[in-house]
């Protein structure tokens, strides 16, 4: 597993000790990404190579038994789940905070990033799409998660159609941008239709000039290959 020292936006010392075990094209890796620079918090990349079968190395899977990416070491603390690490940030670095104040868009926040984190990526995972194209043939390798990604996000436009200003919800970057980025990305590997959901793709392209979405793109990653 290789390992670099990232580029962020902060010199807080007291989160120099962050590391961050990741896989360029890992959306859940990309959400913590995402999360690190709004924060400005400095981390090292801790490249795993999921295609290479790192993260079923002996020393990964001490850290993280369920053998996914990411996994965040801050300290003698370990936490895996990309939601963990993020509502863990959020707690310990409530600076440049993830969440709106208001209650009610708090929870319309949450809703949006747990529908794209529980309803659509679980099933584009390297591990169903292996399985699914030995069980179904490699047609339905792209297939299926076009389906789910197309379902999920028919939801999420009609939910973020509401609430949505600049960004996801109002104004303030929340974590359902966070979620909101990667997926889109997913969506078009996958060949989604993105022309149905004009409003998803209208806060894409406002995240798009941010700095730090910009830094945080799977291309941008020391273990990218493009």
């Amino acid at each position: 597993m290789a390992s670099v020292a990232q580029e962020n936006y902060g010199t807080s010392s007291t989160s120099a000790r962050l590391k961050l075990y990741s896989y360029w094209r890992s959306s859940c890796s990309w959400r913590v990404r995402i999360a690190l620079n709004l924060k400005g918090l400095p981390y090292e990349y801790k490249a795993v190579n999921l295609v290479q079968g790192e993260q079923l190395s002996e020393e990964f899977t001490k850290l993280n038994p369920v053998q996914f990416v990411p996994t965040l070491v801050d300290g003698d603390i370990i936490i895996s789940d990309s939601l963990a690490i993020l509502l863990y940030l959020e707690d310990k670095f409530p600076e440049h905070p993830l969440f709106p104040d208001e209650l009610h868009l708090k929870a319309i926040s949450l809703q949006a990033a747990a529908l794209i984190g529980s309803t659509i990526q679980p099933l584009q995972n390297l591990s169903i799409l292996n399985l699914v194209e030995e069980k179904l043939g490699s047609e339905e390798r792209l297939a299926w998660p076009k389906h789910f990604i197309e379902k999920g996000f028919t939801a999420l436009e009609k939910l973020l159609k509401e609430y949505a200003g600049k960004y996801s919800v109002g104004d303030q970057l929340t974590l359902a941008d966070i979620f909101l980025v990667p997926q889109i990305y997913g969506a078009k590997r996958f060949n989604a239709d993105m022309s149905k959901f004009p409003t998803l793709n209208r806060i894409n392209q406002a995240l798009a000039e941010l700095p730090e979405f910009q830094a945080a793109l799977p291309e941008r990653q020391p273990d990218a290959k493009l």
